[in-house]
């Protein structure tokens, strides 16, 4: 499955205005944009490293769960891109890790208006982050 599928499964299951996913990068403790829903604002190729919060790192990347902000002061909070987060009309986000035989594989970026996310939509969310497993690992394989 493609990540543009995985995108617009996530449009339909939960809505969403802003979409990207990350590739880990472990050997350098960075995050790589492998698809973008606005490629102008977030280009595919763009990396995070000091940009997240460290405890964002570990939440998500190491123990595996999900993060929920869902308001614009949760986003403020972890990501130092909030200004153009906010310009693009979202103030909640969910990062749901997508994790293969226990190892990280990357995350999905959903993002939409403020106050549109519940914890209901995190369940679904983390129900979906399986169909971008495929698409990372063969990814991976490329990038090797």
């Amino acid at each position: 499955m493609t990540l543009s599928t995985v995108e617009e499964r996530v449009r339909e299951a939960i809505g969403v205005r802003l979409f990207t996913v990350l590739a880990w990068v472990p050997e350098r403790r960075a995050l790589r944009r492998v698809h973008s829903s606005h490629p102008a604002e977030y280009p595919v190729g763009g990396e995070k490293t000091v940009e997240v919060a460290t405890g964002w790192l570990e939440e998500c990347i190491t123990a595996q769960e999900p993060y929920f902000g869902p308001d614009r002061a949760a986003v403020r909070e972890i990501f130092a891109d909030h200004d153009l987060i906010e310009r693009l009309g979202c103030g909640s986000i969910i990062n749901v890790p997508v994790v293969a035989d226990g190892r990280t594989l990357g995350v999905l970026n959903i993002l939409d208006a403020e106050g549109t996310y519940d914890e209901d939509a995190v369940v679904v969310a983390e129900s979906l982050a399986p169909l971008a497993v495929s698409a990372l690992l063969d990814l991976e394989k490329e990038n090797r």
